[in-house]
Formats: C-alpha cells, sequence, structure tokens
C-alpha cells in the first residue's frame, strides 16, 4: 500500500517510520495541506491519502482522488468534519480515523490552561526571569468547590470530568448520551441551559457538527456567569470568536484558554516569527492579559504520537485485508 500524507510535520514522518516497520507500507510525505490545489501532488499508485484536521477534503477533492484510484482517506485523528462522508461514499472511497489515542494527553493540556489561567504562571515565569519577584496582579482562586460544566462527555471529556472531581469540585456535564459510568462516579448530568447558568468554569470536549458549530455565541455567552472561565481544546468553530471578544471586553468571560481557534487553518503548525499576523481577532485575542493560545498542541505527547500512528497503519492494515474495522470508520 502506498499513502501519500499531508500536511505532514516532522514529528509526523519520525513516528509514521517508526511505526511502519511493523507493517511495511509505502510513505510519502507532503507538508502542505490537502486541497484541491495539491491534489496533483499525489503519485501514481497511491492507494491512500493520510491528512489531518485543517486538511480541506471537500467534495470537489474527493472527486479528483477517485479519479486518481484512491481508495482509503485516513485521517489521523479523531474529528472528521472537514471530510465531505457522503462524497466519499458515492466514490466507494472509505474513511477511517483514530477515535481515541490517548485521552489523558488533551485532558492534562485542558487542566494545564486552567492551572495558567488561573494562577497566572505564564505571568510569573516572565516576571521572575526579570527579577520582578512582586505578587501583584497574580492573585487567583482555589479551584476546589467551584463548579466546572463539562460539554461533551466521550474520551477525552470523561477523562477530564474525573480529574475535576478529583479536584472537589462539582461537576456538571452535558453529552447526547450519557455515561452511565459517570454518573456511578457522582457527575452529574444536567442540561446545557444549566451548564451556562451554574458553572466558574466550563470546558468543551465535543465535535465539531452543524449542531454545534459556535455553540459559544452572543446568546449562550449571556446566559454564563459574570466571570467565567471558558477552555476549548476541541475544535476551534465550537466558539464564535467575536462574540468571545466582546464578552472578554465585557468582562462577562473571566477568562479564555483556546488550543483550537475557528481559523487556525492560515495560521497554526506555521512559524510565522518573521512575519505580520493578518488575523486580526487572533492578534487581538492574544494581546489580552486574560488569555492563553496554545497551537492545537494538546494532543502533542510522545505516547498519543505513537498510538496516532499505529492505529492509523492498522486501520488501514484491516480495510485492505478484511474490508472493515469496527469503531474506526468514519460513517455519516
Amino acid at each position: 500500500m502506498k499513502i501519500a500524507f499531508f500536511s505532514a510535520q516532522p514529528y509526523d514522518i519520525t513516528f509514521f517510520n517508526k511505526e511502519n516497520k511493523s507493517f511495511g507500507f509505502e510513505l510519502e510525505y507532503f507538508d502542505t495541506g490537502l486541497e484541491e490545489q495539491t491534489v496533483n501532488l499525489i503519485t501514481e499508485g497511491t492507494d491512500t491519502v493520510c491528512v489531518f484536521v485543517n486538511d480541506k477534503v471537500d467534495a470537489e477533492v474527493i472527486k479528483k482522488l477517485a479519479k486518481k484510484n484512491v481508495k482509503y482517506i485516513a485521517l489521523r485523528c479523531a474529528g472528521f468534519n472537514n471530510v465531505d462522508l457522503e462524497e466519499a461514499h458515492k466514490h466507494n472511497i472509505k474513511v477511517c480515523r483514530v477515535p481515541a489515542y490517548s485521552p489523558e494527553a488533551v485532558a492534562e493540556h485542558t487542566l494545564a490552561l486552567l492551572f495558567t489561567l488561573n494562577r497566572k504562571i505564564h505571568k510569573a515565569y516572565n516576571r521572575v526571569r526579570e527579577q520582578n519577584y512582586s505578587l501583584n496582579g497574580l492573585l487567583g482562586t482555589n479551584i476546589y468547590k467551584k463548579t466546572v460544566g463539562i460539554i461533551g462527555t466521550g474520551n477525552i471529556g470523561a477523562v477530564f470530568c474525573r480529574m475535576m472531581k478529583a479536584l472537589g469540585t462539582e461537576v456538571l456535564a452535558y453529552d447526547i448520551y450519557e455515561n452511565e459510568e459517570l454518573k456511578n462516579e457522582g457527575i452529574k448530568y444536567v442540561s446545557l441551559e444549566d451548564i451556562y447558568a451554574k458553572s466558574d468554569i466550563i470546558s468543551l470536549h465535543c465535535p465539531l457538527t452543524p449542531d454545534t458549530l459556535h455553540l459559544i455565541n452572543e446568546t449562550t455567552i449571556a446566559k454564563m456567569k459574570d466571570g467565567v472561565f471558558l477552555i476549548n481544546t476541541s475544535r476551534g468553530k465550537l466558539i464564535e470568536s467575536h462574540a468571545a471578544i466582546q464578552a472578554l471586553r465585557a468582562k462577562k468571560i473571566g477568562a479564555l484558554a483556546i488550543d483550537v481557534y475557528e481559523q487556525e487553518e492560515k495560521v497554526f503548525f506555521r512559524d510565522l516569527s518573521e512575519t505580520i499576523l493578518e488575523d486580526e481577532r487572533l492578534q487581538l485575542l492574544t494581546s489580552f492579559p486574560n488569555v492563553i493560545v496554545t497551537a492545537h498542541q494538546a494532543f502533542f505527547t510522545d505516547e498519543a504520537l505513537s498510538q496516532i500512528s499505529y492505529i492509523t497503519l492498522d486501520n488501514l492494515k484491516q480495510l485492505s485485508t478484511k474490508g472493515a474495522i469496527e469503531g474506526r470508520v468514519a460513517e455519516l
């Protein structure tokens, strides 16, 4: 099997080459993203394209993939909102994904963002480096006994629920599919309205779907507590960034941490340190003292990358030999 990787970073090459020793596939890497203009990079005999979160696999791209006799689209991530599954089905192209690849990695990063925001670790770090040992402006609050609202209790959300419970918080959760194990552990499922109204901290762990697009917007933010902490390590378009900026200015949102951003495909995974950032909203967000932005880093651990690489290649092995694979095929 010949696999063309798009949006390939140096670490992708390292981990996939390592795991491929057990599979023996032919791997070809492109650092550019997959879109209509880059399909022609795919060379003859390529069976599979392997893509990441910001690759554009819409109907037009899939039609071109079909003409090149591509049989599989392998997502090296959990979400598949960037793939036109209906068009893939029309052309008999199978789409697989990595539904779970160390949920602890993302949950731990979420916790790190929360602690950093609350205790202003980023500010303290910079101060001490400049020999400023003043505590003024570094006042935080106890997380203990706060109410934490968690939207989405899949693999990652469930881990984060347990982390927050262990810290002595009251955990409220919302998901269209309720987790009975979490209920037995004292996690209380409530409506979204209750999440907004009662939570001191809200963390997003749900997929991006038509129903969750801009889930956090001017209307829903207005229902939240004044000074709410908001964290997003899921998908950027869950938050309407203009509404978040207005709420930060009005101090409705007390602090914001995002590892994802709705226009991140133009910025993230690139070194833009020598350029002028053209995204004015992102530039404004990073200027707020109570906002932390990381560049889609939450998944980025040794363990997670190893699992992503192995599961992606194993998906393709099973699809090519058995024609099916349980739980890892992206479906309509």
